[in-house]
């Protein structure tokens, strides 16, 4: 079965203004290197659509929705530090989010296999009444709420490998035991949360797995979290669907990191969560992009994840060492022995 994407012009919409990282470029970069590889002809496109206030609303407040709404009608203004609306970030928003939904009718329909929205702003940092690190509405936490809501999936793992923890996803999730959230992210680092003792909350506790790793890790540390971790973790879960919180900033190009991940590694995850997706649920999963802003890091990161998602050779065309498993620092085995011993794995 073929692999879709959802993209959509009012993603281009949202400007946060000069000099701002999450800058418009980003996709803009992304559809021109899909374009000229030849990969995105390879792609089902799948039409995005715009989220209705019904399907927002079920992870956002309607106080936030419309304090959204008259930040943008008044033209513009800032969530906080780092979050700042243009005239266009709603329609972007609403987008982004619908972006989000409509990969998930795709493959919940058999449209296509696996859906890659390439939607803008992000997510993973925006909590039910409030905005975050770049992000307005949780493009991911709304799709996996649809899921349950519209078709019935009882059993959502949401994986999430941006270098930021995703910590407006957890605390949307925290308490429910029934929607695994698992972060490989970078710590110390924004938004400091995600530490190995935070597995969530009453009934959730147990479903939430963190795994931050030291800066300076690299293809191999990242395959080996997954190998060790991540996989036998959701094995146990046994999801119906796998959502990705698809973030490319732990790229060792990217301005925003201290990781040293390179194509190849993202090509080694993404392969591994293809794997996943078909030993559980039938390959069912969706891909939802956050950060990543070095503009070439990110287009041919997304190029490999597109190339083992439509099962061609991960290195094809990709300019990168090979993936080494004799790697020497950061040494990663305390804390994979920690986590085994938290998780019982």
């Amino acid at each position: 079965m073929k692999t879709g994407y959802v993209f959509h012009p009012s993603y281009l919409l949202h400007d946060p203004g000069a000099g701002h990282p999450e800058a418009a470029a980003r996709l803009a970069s992304v559809m021109a290197y899909l374009k000229s590889s030849g990969l995105l002809e390879r792609l089902v496109k799948v039409e995005a659509r715009r989220a209705t206030a019904e399907e927002i609303s079920l992870v956002h407040t309607p106080a936030y929705q419309e304090k959204i709404n008259s930040i943008c009608a008044s033209g513009g203004g800032s969530l906080d530090a780092d979050t700042v609306l243009s005239p266009g970030s709603c329609e972007a928003s609403e987008y982004a989010a619908g972006g989000a939904v409509a990969a998930v009718e795709a493959v919940m329909s058999g449209t296509t296999g696996k859906c890659f929205a390439l939607v803008r702003p992000p997510g993973h940092h925006a909590f039910p009444g409030r905005g975050s690190g770049f992000c307005v509405y949780n493009n991911i936490a709304v799709a996996a709420r649809y899921a349950r809501v519209k078709f019935g999936v009882r059993r959502a793992a949401i994986l999430d490998f941006d270098v930021h923890h995703g910590n407006g996803t957890q605390g949307i999730f925290d308490d429910d035991p029934e929607t695994m959230y698992v972060s490989v992210h970078q710590s110390p680092h924004y938004p400091g949360s995600g530490g190995v003792d935070d597995t969530g909350m009453g009934g959730g506790r147990g479903t939430k797995v963190n795994i931050p790793l030291p800066a300076g890790c690299g293809d191999a540390q990242y395959a080996l979290v997954y190998d060790e971790i991540v996989m036998p973790a959701v094995r146990r879960f046994k999801p119906e669907l796998i959502l990705v919180s698809a973030g490319y900033d732990a790229h060792r190009d990217d301005p925003l990191g201290g990781m040293k991940l390179t194509e190849t590694g993202y090509a080694a995850i993404v392969a591994r969560i293809a794997a996943l997706s078909e030993e559980c649920c039938g390959g069912k999963a969706v891909f939802c992009l956050e950060g990543g802003y070095n503009l070439e890091a990110l287009a041919r990161s997304i190029g490999a994840t597109f190339r083992v998602l439509v099962e061609e050779a991960p290195a094809v065309g990709i300019e990168t060492e090979p993936l080494n498993y004799n790697f020497g620092p950061p040494d990663i085995a305390g804390l994979i022995r920690e986590l085994k011993t938290i998780h019982k794995i």
